[in-house]
């Protein structure tokens, strides 16, 4: 018999600086490591190198809704540049990402118009991690 597990977005948990996220905009959350874990570099020869890449650099983007109760917190975080941990959780596809060091990269752009925008908050995150 196959193994089928359910995705349900309701189980995803984001945490920054303590504080659980809510209000959560429509693409949630992505995460990402900012470059390769390593390089190869091959010789006129055909001799292979492989490089180890220690860059423990990461972004996390967070998108809320215009009206999440959290907006201010993060919006003050990225007045401050607190250094604060982030934590993207999900247990029931057993995933979690982020780092105990991460700060916002830039106050996020704010739109108003017949719809009221998400607002995307990004994270540089100085020692990402995926568990």
């Amino acid at each position: 018999m196959a193994n089928i597990k359910a995705y349900d977005a309701k189980d995803c948990v984001i945490t920054v600086g303590g504080v659980y996220i809510t209000g959560l905009g429509e693409d949630m959350v992505s995460c990402e490591k900012d470059e390769d874990n390593v390089s190869a570099k091959v010789g006129a020869q055909g001799d292979v190198v492989v490089n180890k890449n220690n860059n423990t650099l990461g972004t996390i983007t967070i998108t809320i809704q215009g009206t999440s109760p959290q907006k201010k917190y993060l919006l003050d975080l990225a007045k401050t540049g607190e250094m604060v941990d982030i934590w993207v959780n999900n247990k029931s596809i057993e995933e979690k990402v982020g780092g105990t060091q991460a700060m916002v990269k830039k106050t996020p752009s704010l739109e108003q118009g017949v719809e009221l925008a998400d607002r995307e908050f990004e994270f540089q995150v100085f020692d990402y991690t995926v568990e």
